[in-house]
Parts: structure tokens; C-alpha cells; sequence
């Protein structure tokens, strides 16, 4: 039960809100008031808060805040009486609708949406929760009355434990004093901060506070006589101006003295002088330099602290003279000096303090800060209204949706839960069966929604699947889905490929090109890739193989007329199992050189384990090393050669380029054919007037080997330069 005082307590703060809201009450708007007034009266007349305090007078000076320090209209204060009535469920929405009718609807529809949000874990990303805000929010009033919200809770913030005073402290501090400052509300927000430091950092606070109070009277003092001494002069020279001061607030001293490593006397704009001129257009910049004369004549000047924004105005439009001087009492002063035009652009316009960094459309967020700043100024509640058909879209193109644990992720518009799950972990993606969305069950493809809070659901028998490219819209998914597609293509090319070779060795069939193009031909396909793709998924019948390899295999048998020392072509055939030592725990793995860098014994290697159950070995200066380092570094693998070679030999590349001349082909083939344990696989050369330059493509033993081959040809008369190259049209 309420006492008499109690009763008497609320009326009184009644009251004293219609007072404040007379400026903006329409006719019959009283009415709407006293019935917001009695629902809210109905629904916490009983109700108290920690502190024993009636919980009404909440609501009460909220709507206080929001009609006299934001300036907002009826709705706003209705809204405000009314703000927890449907999350305590005390009303339905259409009831609200149906009693205060659309405007209320949607404000309260908005601020029970954002009350719902957690903030457990988002004061950590308090940049993502921000923008969060601002695009749920179907309307700007909806922040406006949440921060007028926090702003009462943290004047009362004494009354609940010590935990949750630190704890509400520091989300306020992350999360709705940034948001106070990029709306313009610039007192609501330093009176923010320094109930945050009072309950985060309260020693620090009382030390700065009993600083400031200890010299309130010498710094008043200073003030005057600093005034009194520019207004004899000013006057004489017949200005037309007003000289203001303001004093740093107790968080803004604290934030400086910690980012600059400054002692509290150290602070030079503890409080500053502003001197604002009335001055016509054209003699704006010429009366800032007067002043700033007489000041400095006056006042000895600190050559380090002269900011000259009026010669060349900020980025963002802010115009000012600022100085320090040595102030009466050998005291530093700092001195704004401008117009009453830059003051006002200063205070409303283009210097806001803040800008949406992350939109791609500066002009138009500023433009839109500058819209509320005049709205909040001018208390026009008509002009506020105007603003709902925009809604607060300058993050349209992003949704913010949580984790299980509280994070926040930040998508493109549009984004499904296949999109959320690759935004976790590709492995998370990759198994991704559905999810769980605000306890309910949702598929993959289920578009999501902001504030949304999901939980991915996953299975070890899924994988992706081409059709989920048509499920995602962020690229990061789409990038993710792709390559695990490739992976698995190749995967089942290299299975296809192992089946063929085990099945042409049953056969006692030599697995080569000429064997492989027959049955491409017969069965119509474009390339090798296809054919194993098929094979890896039985889609070609084996023993359909074998009948077209049958006929023609004692021809194909008599064709093959390689030489037993010749290099083994790496699409051919696997290396003898002596050449390297794969990962000295591993036995009888199967492996094979890579022919983008065709490794030569005596080279640097390593092995890149393939998805088709292989190794294959390439050099450490190999061009796709870094690709694959980048995205499949968990699949290298040491490998060391082994010392014992028995003649084998390697594939080598080598670009050579000189001056043309008759029988230049002729001398570099002689050279290389010398060498009896060199064999010329290929020769091309190509002449450009009057020099050449072509690729020879060798079987060598060991790189010492190769040495000694490039030095040979490099003596050649006419040939510039020879080196080895990775692989044909690409150089080492």
C-alpha cells in the first residue's frame, strides 16, 4: 500500500511533467496524458524497487527526462509513462493501439524490442550492439527513450548491489554514452560518464572531484579578472560578442589524463574562454585574427597549442581559433575564438564530434545527425514524426544476430542460417543441418532476422551441396561452400584415378595417355577429370572398360617403347617407393612430384597429403605454395630424400635466351646431348628480330647435375642466360 507522502510524492511529479510538457501538448493531448498516467498507476501502484522507492516514479521521471532534457512530444511522454507495461505484460499491443493509437503502438512495440536485446556479453562489441540499435529501431524516439531510460537507472544506481552497479555501469559506459554522443546529446551523455566512473572508478573520481573543488573559487576568480581584462579592449575596438566558459567534466578530465600521461594541473582545458563574435560574413576570419591579437597582447601565447581551423577548416566543417595563453595567476587559459555562424555549425552541424565511420555514405549520416541535433533542440515533436518514413536505414544493408553465448555477429540483409554457421567455423557450415532460432527449429535456408539468437544445429553425415550456394548471400559462406564442392570434386578425381590404375595393373593393361584418350573417345567425355569423377561414383561400368582396352592390348603393349632410365611422367606413373622418405613415422605411402614445380633430388621439399589418399611432393619455392599454405596448411608434411638414388632422373625446365644466330639450336642441343646422362625430352625457340629465347625441357639426376648442365650452356657463344624455370610459361 502507498502512504499519504508516497501519494502525495507521485502526484507532485505528475504535476510537475505536464508542466514541462506544456510547450509541445496539442489539444486534447492533457487526456492522452492522464490516461497513460492511470494505466501506468494501475500497473506499479504496488510495485517497488530495490531501494523501497515506489517503482511508478520511474516511468514518471523517464517521461520527465524525455519531455524537458531530450525534448521529445506526447507520444514520446506517453510511451515513456507507459515503457515496460508489455514486457511486464500488462497490456496487450493491440490494446496500446486501440488506447493511445499507431504512433505509441510502434514506440512501445520498438523499446520492448530493444529491453529484449541481451547485453551480457555485447558490451565487448559495443560498436556491432550500437549499430544494432540503430537498425532495429523502427524509429529514432524508441533510443531516445531507452537512453532517457538508463539515464534515470543510473541516477538511482546506488540502490542495487555492488555487482550489478559495476556491471549496469559498464555497459552504460560502452554502450549508451557513445550512443547519447552520436545522437547530440551531449550533457545526457557526460552526466553518463561520470556515473559510470563514479561507480567503476570512484577513488579516481573523488580525487578529481576534490581537485575541481578545492580550486573553484581561484578558477572563478581567474575567469572574472580574465574577462574583465578582454572586455575593456573588446569594447574599445567596438566588438560585438559574448564571452562564455565551461568546465571539463570529471570523466573528460579522466579520459585525457589517461591518454595523454598527464597530471590533473597538467589538463590545460580544464575549462576554457569562449569568445563568440557577431561578425558579418566577409570580416569573419579578419575579426577572429583581432581578437586573437588583442588576446595574445594581453595574455602571453603558447606557440605549441595554436590551432588555426579558420584558415583551414577541419574535414568536418569546424571553424575556430583556439589558443592557450598564460592566464591571470600564471594559469593556463584555453581560448576558442568565432562566430556566432561557426559556433552554431560547431554545436549543430558539420563539426558534429561523430561520424558514421562504417557507412559508406558519410554526407548522408551527417546530414542525418544534424536533422536529430535541431529536432532534440527545437522540441518540434512534428518534426521528429517526419522522420519515421526513413527509419534509421543507414546500416539497411546489414542485419545483427546473436550466438548462444551472447555474441554479436554482423551479416549482410538477407543472410540464413547456412550464412550464421559459416560465420562461426567452416566446419560448422560444412555440417550444418538447421538451427535452433529463438527455440524454434528452422532449416538452413530459414532468412534471418535482427536480434535474432540461433543456435547451429550439425550432423557428421552432412556436407555441402551445389544447391547451397543458392541458400547464401554473404560471401565469406558462398567462398567457403565453393571450395569445399572443389575439395571433394578433386577428391573423388583422385579416387576415380586410383581405381583405374589398381584395375588396369589386374588387367595387366599399361595405364598412359594413349589408353586413357581411347576410352574417352568411346564414351564421348571432354577430359580425364570427368571420366574419374564418373568412375568414383560407379557411373561407368568397369568391365565395359576392359572389353574396349582388350582387343588392342598386345598393340598397345608393342607401342610402348620408352626407355627404362626415362623420367616417369607424374600423370603416368608413381616414383619407385626408394626416391623420398615421407615423414620418417609413415610406411608405404603413396606419392608423386608435382609437375607445376617438378622437384629434382637435391631440392628443398615438402608433401602436400592429397584428398585422393596420396602425397604429392613439391618444392618449397613451388608458385602455389603459398595458396596452399594459406588455406590447407594442416595437410604439409615433412619429407626428406633419400641418399641412395639409383640413377633415377627428374623433369627440368630451362629458359635460355641470347642473340640469334645460324646454328644457335644446333649448339644447344650438341651441349646437352654430350652429356650422355642428360636426355632432351623437348626444345622450343622462338626468335624476336635479332635475339631468342625457348625452353628446354631435360631428364636430369640432382640439382649439382643441372648445375653443372646451366653452366655448359651458358658458355654457348651467343646464349645470355640460362636458368631453371618451375614448369613451361613460368619462371623460378
Amino acid at each position: 500500500m502507498l502512504s499519504e507522502k508516497e501519494h502525495l510524492n507521485i502526484r507532485s511529479r505528475y504535476v510537475y511533467l505536464l508542466r514541462n510538457c506544456k510547450t509541445v501538448l496539442r489539444k486534447g493531448d492533457t487526456n492522452i496524458l492522464r490516461a497513460a498516467y492511470e494505466l501506468a498507476f494501475l500497473s506499479y501502484k504496488n510495485k517497488r524497487r530495490q531501494s523501497g522507492e515506489v517503482y511508478l516514479i520511474h516511468p514518471i521521471e523517464v517521461a520527465i527526462i524525455v519531455a524537458s532534457e531530450i525534448g521529445l512530444g506526447t507520444d514520446s511522454v506517453v510511451c515513456a509513462l507507459i515503457h515496460n507495461v508489455l514486457v511486464d505484460k500488462k497490456i496487450t499491443l493491440e490494446e496500446v493501439r486501440e488506447s493511445f493509437g499507431d504512433n505509441v503502438a510502434v514506440l512501445l512495440e520498438g523499446f520492448t524490442t530493444l529491453t529484449g536485446l541481451k547485453t551480457d556479453r555485447t558490451s565487448f562489441q559495443s560498436e556491432n550492439f550500437i549499430k544494432l540499435l540503430l537498425t532495429i529501431a523502427k524509429d529514432v524516439r524508441v533510443i531516445l527513450i531507452k537512453i532517457a531510460d538508463r539515464l534515470h537507472n543510473m541516477r538511482n544506481i546506488s540502490a542495487i548491489s555492488l555487482e550489478d552497479q559495476k556491471k549496469i555501469a559498464s555497459e552504460t559506459s560502452l554502450l549508451y554514452s557513445p550512443i547519447a554522443h552520436r545522437l547530440g546529446l551531449y550533457n545526457i551523455k557526460n552526466e553518463l560518464d561520470d556515473l559510470s566512473m563514479k561507480f567503476l572508478e570512484l577513488k579516481t573520481y573523488r580525487v578529481i572531484e576534490k581537485k575541481l573543488q578545492d580550486t573553484e573559487s581561484e578558477r572563478m576568480k581567474l575567469i572574472a579578472e580574465f574577462i574583465n581584462s578582454m572586455n575593456k579592449e573588446m569594447k574599445r575596438q567596438k566588438f560585438n560578442y559574448q564571452i562564455k566558459s565551461r568546465l571539463k567534466s570529471i570523466s573528460s578530465i579522466w579520459n585525457k589524463m589517461k591518454t595523454q600521461n598527464l597530471d590533473f594541473e597538467e589538463v590545460y582545458d580544464i575549462f576554457a574562454v569562449r569568445i563568440i563574435l557577431n561578425s558579418e560574413i566577409a570580416f569573419e576570419k579578419s575579426d577572429c585574427w583581432r581578437v586573437y591579437s588583442i588576446v595574445t597582447d594581453i595574455y602571453k601565447p603558447n606557440p605549441k597549442r595554436l590551432r588555426d581551423w579558420i584558415s583551414t577548416p577541419k574535414a568536418s566543417g569546424y571553424e575556430s581559433l583556439h589558443t592557450t595563453v598564460l592566464g591571470p595567476g600564471n594559469k593556463w587559459v584555453e581560448v576558442q575564438i568565432r562566430t556566432k555562424r561557426m559556433d552554431t555549425i560547431a554545436e549543430k552541424g558539420d563539426a558534429a564530434h561523430w561520424l558514421y565511420k562504417e557507412s559508406s555514405n558519410e554526407k548522408d549520416s551527417s546530414k542525418w545527425l544534424r536533422t536529430i541535433r535541431t529536432v532534440i533542440e527545437t522540441t518540434s515533436p512534428e518534426k521528429i514524426v517526419k522522420l519515421d518514413k526513413s527509419k534509421l536505414e543507414l546500416y539497411s544493408d546489414k542485419i545483427f544476430v546473436y550466438t548462444p553465448r551472447g555474441d554479436l555477429k554482423k551479416l549482410k540483409k538477407g543472410a540464413t542460417v547456412l550464412d550464421f554457421a559459416y560465420e562461426i567455423h567452416t566446419s560448422i557450415g560444412n555440417k550444418c543441418t538447421g538451427a535452433r532460432l529463438n527455440d524454434k527449429i528452422v532449416p538452413i535456408k530459414h532468412a534471418l532476422q535482427n536480434g535474432d539468437r540461433l543456435e547451429i544445429i550439425t550432423s557428421n553425415s552432412q556436407k555441402p551441396k551445389s544447391d547451397w550456394l543458392n541458400y547464401t548471400v554473404t560471401e565469406k559462406a558462398r567462398t567457403r561452400i565453393k571450395r569445399s564442392l572443389q575439395d571433394e570434386s578433386t577428391g573423388e578425381t583422385e579416387t576415380g584415378k586410383d581405381i583405374l590404375k589398381r584395375k588396369f595393373r589386374n588387367w595387366k593393361v599399361k595405364f598412359n595417355e594413349e589408353s586413357v584418350d581411347k576410352i574417352l573417345k568411346h564414351f564421348k567425355l571432354k577430359n580425364s577429370i570427368v571420366f574419374y569423377h564418373l568412375i568414383a561414383n560407379e557411373k561407368i561400368d568397369l568391365q565395359e572398360i576392359k572389353k574396349i582396352l582388350s582387343p588392342s592390348y598386345a598393340e598397345v603393349k608393342e607401342k610402348s617403347t620408352v626407355p627404362q632410365t626415362d623420367t616417369k611422367d607424374i600423370a603416368d606413373e608413381n616414383v619407385k617407393e626408394d626416391v623420398v622418405i615421407i615423414d620418417k613415422s609413415l610406411n608405404k605411402v603413396d606419392y608423386k612430384f608435382a609437375k607445376c614445380c617438378n622437384p629434382i633430388y637435391g631440392d628443398k621439399v615438402f608433401g602436400f597429403i592429397t584428398i585422393g589418399k596420396g602425397v604429392t611432393i613439391h618444392r618449397v619455392t613451388c608458385p602455389n605454395v603459398q595458396q596452399m599454405a594459406k588455406n590447407y596448411k594442416y595437410r604439409f608434411i615433412n619429407v626428406e630424400w633419400k641418399k641412395s638414388q639409383k640413377d633415377e632422373l627428374y623433369i627440368a625446365n630451362i629458359k635460355i635466351s641470347g642473340k640469334d644466330r645460324l646454328g644457335i639450336v644446333n649448339s644447344i642441343s650438341d651441349v646437352v646431348s654430350s652429356d650422355l646422362k642428360v636426355n632432351m625430352r623437348s626444345i622450343s625457340v622462338n626468335s624476336r628480330g635479332d635475339m631468342f629465347d625457348g625452353v628446354i625441357k631435360v631428364s636430369i639426376k640432382s640439382t649439382k647435375h643441372l648445375d653443372t648442365l646451366l653452366r655448359k650452356l651458358q658458355k654457348i657463344k651467343g646464349v645470355l642466360q640460362a636458368y631453371r624455370v618451375e614448369s613451361v610459361g613460368s619462371e623460378q
